[in-house]
């Protein structure tokens, strides 16, 4: 450590054990003394040097505005506490506001075919095959069958397989699938097990319930009148009411509007990972039954159940008092060492 450095004019010198080393710096008139590391004289010109180490004041911290409240158990991450979103400061009513914000307020939104009624999935693709053969268009591997699974026919004609372009080729095409299809199925629709004894407990509970599908509306009508639920559903969403199908939320988002429940209390019960995403990207619960992919498949769900009936209203109230994070937390990246590795002479050697 140097004994003593000074500065006189623009020459710094520094003596260490004897030895003096001269560096030009451009302040004059300050003699320090590096033993107490303070300037021994300072001349009306202030040193560069003393400029730029004063330190920053300080910030003074701003104090919490809330009172103590022998409530408050003292957290202050729970400060202030979380909106609900449920709530509508609109309603003159207390008791409607006060059931509203709790979590037996929520509505159901179901899909027809593998979750309330039995799904033959090989049909689907079948009908495409033989719509490609009648069109003489190239078969249509399976990677892409199932990514149109819960599309929209116009939007898969167009999108995906990318027959056509024109407006009146789609909608030809597509509902010619869809007669495909009605000839392939017959018309015999049957319910899952416990698909309907959980409807009627959530009838018994007033829970509301929409029922949502791609298939035109007509064959949805008829399909639900035949097997004799059409009361139960006070909403109903077919292909004409939407513009695009799966994983798109439009048709479980208009399924909440004409509810009148807001997204985060509506729960969707289908059986793909399509309508998970399509639920999760409307921040909506989604429960998924295992009927044509295993459990393991569907773990992206909330609730993953092989038959309706597993459920209770209990179960349902717990994922509507769920709120669901928008973003996920950042991962803090490891921070490399910047130290620099010890030169190795067998490296050196082996270079030359």
């Amino acid at each position: 450590m140097a004994d003593a450095v000074s500065l006189v004019g623009s020459i710094v010198r520094i003596s260490v054990k004897n030895e003096a080393r001269t560096v030009r710096f451009p302040v004059k008139g300050v003699v320090f003394d590096t033993r107490k590391k303070k300037p021994m004289s300072v001349f009306p010109i202030k040193a560069l040097a003393m400029e730029l180490t004063k330190e920053m004041p300080k910030k003074k911290k701003k104090k919490d505005p809330r009172t103590w409240n022998y409530l408050d158990s003292g957290s202050v991450d729970k400060w202030p506490p979380p909106e609900n979103k449920a709530d509508k400061p609109s309603l003159h009513n207390p008791l409607l506001r006060q059931e509203r914000m709790g979590c037996g307020w929520l509505g159901a939104i179901f899909e027809w075919e593998g979750v309330l009624i039995e799904d033959n999935p090989g049909l689907e693709g079948q009908s495409w095959l033989t719509l490609a053969q009648e069109e003489g268009k190239s078969p249509p591997p399976a990677f892409l069958l199932r990514r149109i699974e819960g599309m929209k026919n116009e939007q898969a004609v167009s999108e995906v397989l990318c027959w056509s372009r024109d407006p009146a080729q789609v909608r030809r095409m597509a509902s010619r699938k869809e007669e495909i299809f009605k000839a392939l199925d017959g018309g015999v629709y049957r319910l899952r097990d416990g698909s309907q004894e959980f409807v009627n407990v959530l009838m018994n509970n007033k829970i509301p319930m929409a029922l949502v599908s791609t298939r035109p509306r007509e064959t949805l009508e008829n399909a639900v009148g035949s097997i004799g639920i059409r009361k139960f559903f006070s909403v109903i969403v077919a292909s004409e009411d939407v513009h695009r199908g799966k994983p798109d939320p439009e048709m479980f988002a208009y399924a909440a509007q004409l509810l009148d429940f807001i997204p985060e209390r509506c729960i969707v019960f289908g059986n793909s990972n399509q309508t998970i995403e399509a639920a999760h990207d409307g921040k909506m619960k989604c429960v998924a039954v295992a009927s044509k992919h295993p459990m393991y498949e569907l773990g992206a769900a909330d609730l993953v159940v092989r038959r309706l009936d597993e459920l209770s209203v209990i179960d349902l109230k717990k994922l509507a008092a769920v709120e669901l994070t928008e973003f996920e937390p950042e991962l803090e990246m490891e921070k490399e060492d910047e130290r620099e590795l010890p030169s190795s002479n067998v490296a050196v050697d082996d270079f030359f």
